[in-house]
């Protein structure tokens, strides 16, 4: 007899046999799925900046155009990135579950900066919304590096004003009360009444606060989650600061320009050309690449340089 049946004694039934080969295929699922990530913080609540090893994708969920509870709305998920593909390789197949289980029909869009200008996350926002097409009707401006960990966050469509999801009550990192940072939901219609975000923020930092000054001033009220539970657990941060140090130099009058608000730029005057657009598949999900050459008036923001 095999091996494995001398383990027993007596004569087996095919019965017992088949609740062996069921207890073994579960046991192997289970081992799969604790040796993996999952969709949860890192073991042991330890958030080194890193994502841990992937589980295969799960089955694609129904296409939502073949599925009417999906609604009528679809999302442009808005990345501002350069130069982190360990985040965005787990960023984009993770959105793309969360958001289709969540039947949110969207369509990720990766801003990616490729000129030699610092980094300007506002004006990547404003190109992303130029270029995010007619068949979105609303934005999320989303960190690379932020995760939602609750399924209970919501990010339907905002028509009653700007929905701040990473609200200071539950981002890990920034707790005080004007803060829109992380992850903002918006419709088009509100982003154009704002004149989107200002370009002058070159480098780490501020433009978000002056946003929320250009929200207060059209008129719109923000709004937050409601009834979460989880606290500063809600998202898993990736950034690792140790390793990934912030571009925070304040070059010329920078430091005191980015305390103001600009009242004549954003949408209307970003300056920007598109070098490739590229759709592919992360792990199985779908998004579009723009690369993104940005352009500077150094008369105008000097600081837009790193000279």
């Amino acid at each position: 007899s095999p091996p494995l049946l001398r383990l027993f004694p007596g004569r087996l039934s095919a019965f017992p046999l088949f609740l062996l080969a069921l207890l073994l295929g579960f046991a192997s699922l289970l081992w799969l799925q604790l040796s993996c990530s999952g969709e949860g913080p890192a073991p042991g609540g330890q958030d080194r900046g890193v994502p841990r090893q992937p589980c295969p994708p799960p089955a694609p969920l129904q296409p939502p155009e073949e599925e009417a509870s999906w609604g009528p709305h679809r999302l442009a998920l808005l990345v501002p990135f350069r130069e982190r593909f360990e985040e965005l390789l787990a960023f984009v197949p993770y959105m793309h579950r969360f958001l289709s289980k969540k039947r949110i029909r969207h369509h990720i869009f990766i801003l990616n900066q490729v000129d030699h200008f610092r980094f300007n996350r506002a004006s990547l926002i404003n190109v992303g919304f130029l270029e995010s097409g007619n068949d979105t009707d609303y934005i999320a401006m989303h960190d690379v590096d932020l995760l939602p960990l609750n399924e209970h966050l919501d990010y339907s469509f905002p028509e009653a004003g700007p929905f701040h999801v990473a609200s200071p009550e539950l981002h890990p990192l920034y707790h005080y009360k004007t803060y829109v940072g992380g992850i903002l939901l918006l419709t088009k219609q509100h982003y154009e009444l704002c004149n989107g975000m200002s370009n002058r923020f070159w480098g780490w930092g501020r433009e978000d606060d002056e946003f929320y000054r250009r929200i207060k001033g059209a008129g719109l009220q923000v709004r937050r989650p409601s009834g979460i539970t989880t606290g500063y657990e809600t998202f898993q941060h990736l950034h690792d600061p140790a390793w990934r140090k912030r571009d925070q130099k304040r070059i010329a009058a920078q430091k005191q320009e980015q305390f103001k608000v600009d009242r004549e730029g954003g949408l209307n005057n970003v300056r920007y050309r598109i070098e490739s657009r590229t759709d592919l598949s992360v792990a199985g999900a779908p998004c579009t690449v723009l690369n993104i050459l940005l352009d500077c008036d150094t008369n105008e923001t000097p600081w837009c340089t790193f000279g």
